[in-house]
């Protein structure tokens, strides 16, 4: 088996504030890299134990948050920004058989969970799918489902464990921190996280061996709703193509293929 596994660093205990940890310019930045890399590398352990053959860990952290240095020997990079065209992408992480997350937090609104976001902190409302409320969870599996990859394991705050439990039946989680508001949390120990972590992965590769979980699909067509915080970034956006300007801060996208809208 040959897993994709994507990094945050918002999810990840000891980590609880934008401003000083998870934002590229923050104080403890570079001790967050250390932590949310800890992390991953406990996953990692986790996967070569259950007999995984192949690890490509993607650095889904916006300025990047996997310290290289200290990352797990056996796992491979994908990192750099802007990232390379999916139609270079793609056909690479079509050959894996599974994804995974690490360091998850749950979508932009959620009262309770900590650093609640999705995709910008600073600019973005939130995203709708379908009429759906959705956040980088549900971008995630889906955009590899449509690659036929099933999203098997999550790692992260509480509430993105919950929000990736409704989308997906059968996934299994493991939440290393309890959010109380987006600027505080209750973590786990830095040991004990890993260790759930490694013992968590390991039987979601297991569980899929016998009981495999189908990526996840949803129907055609697709709409996608954006609500920004400030008009200025609504005007931007609307000027891209197959935008339409809903009202003043939400433009829509529609399309029949998953892949060319759920990142917009």
């Amino acid at each position: 088996m040959k897993i994709v596994m994507c990094t945050d660093m918002e999810g990840v205990a000891g980590i609880v504030s934008f401003e000083q940890q998870s934002y590229a310019d923050g104080k403890y930045y570079d001790q967050a890299m250390r932590l949310a890399t800890a992390e991953v590398n406990a996953a990692i352990d986790g996967l070569l134990k259950a007999g995984v053959e192949e690890v490509l860990v993607f650095d889904g952290h916006g300025p990047g948050g996997i310290d290289f240095e200290s990352l797990h020997p056996a796992a491979k990079l994908l990192h750099g920004r802007p990232a390379a065209p999916r139609s270079v992408r793609d056909p690479i992480v079509g050959t894996y058989d599974a994804c995974v997350m690490i360091g998850q937090h749950a979508m932009a609104g959620v009262a309770t969970s900590n650093q609640n976001h999705t995709q910008s902190s600073r600019t973005i409302d939130y995203y709708k799918l379908n009429g759906q409320l959705i956040g980088e969870i549900a971008q995630f599996a889906l955009y590899h489902g449509d690659l036929g990859l099933p999203l098997i394991f999550l790692s992260g705050e509480e509430d993105a464990c919950k929000e990736a439990e409704g989308l997906i039946p059968g996934i299994t989680t493991v939440s290393v921190k309890k959010g109380l508001s987006r600027h505080s949390a209750i973590s786990l120990s830095a040991v004990e996280s890993r260790r759930q972590i490694q013992e968590g992965i390991k039987k979601a590769v297991e569980q899929q061996r016998r009981d495999p979980i189908p990526p996840l699909i949803w129907d055609k067509p697709y709409i996608l709703e954006k609500r920004f915080f400030f008009t200025n970034n609504a005007d931007d956006a609307s000027t891209q193509p197959g935008a339409k300007r809903v009202n003043d801060q939400t433009v829509r996208y529609r399309s029949n293929q998953i892949r060319d809208i759920i990142y917009r």
